[in-house]
């Protein structure tokens, strides 16, 4: 598949989206579109366990919207927030690997990941600044940032568009971990090879009833927690895992 905004790699069991959309990878209606279109070629790709996102350049993970393409906003806000929403409920560990600023709907999208890691620059900045514009986060950043920081500092992000470096991200646990800039997608793909050994079908489960959990309510969460349970005792993977623990070595699990 060919795309021209958002590039596809693929190592081992690892697929690396990046996004390519100079100068700041901004999201206009063609790379949102794209974007989509590889989401779904990664989601049935049965030989892919864990997805990294990030993107192109040196300076920009995401500016969020693209302005410039201001006479489609509203159709790129809804497959903005459909997408966005996609990956926070994705059935394969997604991580961020935040090589430059994330402002707006950049964050928002680095906030879907299930983790994130971010090359320790005190340049680079993480922030909703919408309000600048007398506009509001609207891909999602009022509900997944105080998921993340509590309450009381999400509004203090969002209502003062307050910044924040990497290393202060991590203090308040807006990012999983910091890496040196020139190191990111190398401790990246060792974050990603150690989670792509581990059982794929448990790890979709897991990833399932948390998710069901956050959408759907405690209930709802442990039905598909109970569901999951009764799922995995049936692979082959659950036999490994228990042959390697009587054998004292490690489990080789397949994703059967």
């Amino acid at each position: 598949m060919e795309t021209k905004n958002i590039i596809l790699e693929k190592k081992n069991h690892i697929a690396i989206i990046t996004i390519d959309h100079p100068p700041a990878n901004a999201w206009d209606l063609a790379t949102t579109e794209e974007f989509e279109k590889v989401i779904d070629l990664v989601e049935g790709d049965k030989e892919v366990r864990v997805v990294i996102l990030t993107g192109a350049g040196e300076r920009f993970f995401s500016a969020g919207f693209d302005v410039s393409d201001a006479g489609n906003a509203e159709r790129i806000g809804a497959k903005g927030k459909e997408l966005w929403t996609r990956i926070d409920r994705f059935a394969k560990p997604v991580i961020a690997a935040i090589n430059g600023h994330a402002m707006g709907g950049g964050l928002e999208l680095a906030m879907c990941c299930h983790f994130r890691i971010m090359a320790d620059d005190p340049e680079f900045m993480l922030g909703l600044t919408e309000l600048n514009l007398g506009i509001i986060p609207g891909w999602g950043g009022t509900q997944r940032l105080p998921r993340l920081v509590g309450r009381a500092k999400a509004l203090e992000m969002i209502l003062f568009s307050k910044t924040m470096t990497a290393r202060e991200a991590l203090e308040v646990g807006l990012v999983n971990r910091v890496a040196p800039p020139g190191k990111l997608m190398d401790d990246t793909l060792e974050f990603a090879g150690r989670l792509a050994q581990r059982p794929p079908i448990a790890v979709g489960w897991v990833l399932k009833a948390m998710s069901a959990g956050d959408y759907q309510g405690l209930e709802r969460g442990l039905e598909v927690e109970a569901e999951g349970s009764a799922a995995v005792r049936e692979t082959k993977d659950r036999e490994e895992g228990f042959k390697a623990f009587l054998e004292k070595r490690k489990p080789l699990f397949k994703g059967e």
